[in-house]
C-alpha cells in the first residue's frame, strides 16, 4: 500500500471502522503448520542477524511456509550482495523493497494495519490467589 505510514490505531480520534470508510471484508483461509528452515552457515553476518531477528519478531506469527521461503531467498541475496566486491545501489534497493512484503519494518506493518503490542502481563484473579494462600496455610499441595 503506497503512501505515508498511517497512524497507530490508538493514536486515532476514532477507530477506522467508525469513520465511515470502506472496510473491505476479509477472505480467510486456514493457517498451516510451519517449519522454519535453518540459516545457511555461509551467509554474511548481517544476513544471518536479519534471519535470526525474523524468527523472534512478532510478525512471524503471520508467516507461512512461502513467507519463510521468500525470507530465505532474500537473505541469500543479501548475503551475496554483502559478500560481493561489486555492489549496486539498485540491487540493495530491490532487496530492501522485497523485505517490505514480509512486513519487516514497523512502517510496513502499519501500512497494512498490523500493529504489534507488548504482551499482556499474566494476572491471576484474587480468588485464585486467595485459594493458593489458603492451601499454603493448610500445608496442602
Amino acid at each position: 500500500m503506497p503512501g505515508p505510514v498511517p497512524n497507530r490505531e490508538a493514536d486515532l480520534a476514532r477507530p477506522r471502522a467508525r469513520k465511515g470508510g470502506d472496510v473491505q471484508p476479509v477472505t480467510k483461509g486456514v493457517m498451516r503448520e510451519v517449519k522454519i528452515p535453518n540459516a545457511d552457515r555461509d551467509w554474511h553476518p548481517i544476513a544471518r542477524r536479519l534471519w535470526d531477528s525474523l524468527k523472534l519478531s512478532g510478525q512471524a506469527d503471520f508467516y507461512q511456509q512461502s513467507d519463510w521461503a521468500l525470507a530465505y531467498s532474500l537473505c541469500e541475496d543479501l548475503s551475496h550482495y554483502k559478500n560481493s566486491g561489486k555492489r549496486s545501489g539498485q540491487m540493495l534497493q530491490t532487496i530492501y523493497s522485497a523485505f517490505e512484503r514480509l512486513l519487516v519494518a514497523e512502517g510496513d506493518r502499519r501500512r497494512v494495519r498490523i500493529e504489534l503490542h507488548e504482551p499482556e502481563p499474566d494476572v491471576q484473579s484474587a480468588a485464585v490467589l486467595a485459594i493458593a494462600d489458603y492451601k499454603r496455610e493448610l500445608g496442602v499441595g
